[in-house]
């Protein structure tokens, strides 16, 4: 978390472009756009009819952006301590019926192939910073194993069903 603390000033400004990025991708497939139809826990806007409505700018496509711009920011301004694995769980359960919407179960293929897609993004992103060699590979490498540990805990509550 150090490491990823450390470049923060630098990746920070780019959340934006990566959640939209991640977004974009999300919705150009209909195995992963579908799972955007149902209704979020927490949002109560009007949700789309149909795949052809969803896009970045649909009122809940926005609301769950903001909820992954958060996480991502979470992510680089917090330390490891007691209360990240607690976060990470929390962000693993989320998207199963055990918690948020009993309606909602995006599917474990998906959910693993959104956590492959951000650490696409981040560790293009990473590659980009004018940051030292060092710092760089030290960022990336923390990325990689804190994205392991929330597949993981992402994962368990798959295994729990």
């Amino acid at each position: 978390m150090a490491a990823i603390q450390q470049i923060a000033p630098c990746l920070g400004p780019q959340i934006p472009a990566l959640v939209e990025q991640t977004y974009e991708r999300l919705l150009a497939f209909d195995a992963t756009a579908r799972h955007f139809l149902p209704r979020q826990a927490g949002f109560t806007g009007r949700t789309a009819g149909s795949l052809a409505e969803l896009n970045l700018q649909d009122p809940q496509i926005q609301f769950r952006r903001e909820h992954l711009m958060r996480y991502l920011l979470h992510l680089l301004g917090h330390a490891a301590d007691a209360k990240l694995p607690v976060y990470l769980d929390m962000v693993g359960k989320m998207h199963t019926p055990a918690a948020g919407n009993r309606d909602v179960l995006v599917p474990l293929v998906q959910m693993n192939a959104l956590m492959g897609l951000l650490s696409d993004l981040l560790l293009t992103a990473l590659a980009e910073l004018p940051i030292e060699a060092g710092e760089r590979l030290g960022a990336s490498r923390a990325f990689a194993k804190l994205l392991w540990i929330q597949a993981d805990l992402i994962s368990r509550h798959y295994a729990a069903r």
